[in-house]
């Protein structure tokens, strides 16, 4: 049973779902961790609703923000004279 498992944990189909899954689980996560949506701060369905929708455009804001700030990464590495000349004030 398991090494059946693990065969099919080889394959792409099964990796690009886990990749899949991995990313929802993220969002997920950093809703419950960094937006607080683990407590509601209403008892009416209603309102929960709202706040959790509210929760998910900040994080997806936050996420947004996160990846305009980032520094690309260049495929190829700087030669060592240039760096060395780069990082002299």
């Amino acid at each position: 049973m398991q090494t059946r498992n693990r065969l099919v944990q080889q394959t792409k189909e099964w990796q690009r779902s886990c990749a899949i899954r991995a990313g929802i689980e993220a969002a997920i996560s950093q809703n419950f961790r960094s937006h607080g949506l683990r407590l509601s701060r209403s008892l009416a369905l209603a309102r929960t609703h709202v706040q959790q929708v509210l929760t998910a455009m900040a994080c997806y804001v936050a996420r947004v923000a996160d990846w305009i700030d980032t520094v690309p990464q260049t495929r190829c590495r700087a030669p060592y004279l240039r760096a060395l000349c780069s990082a002299t004030p």
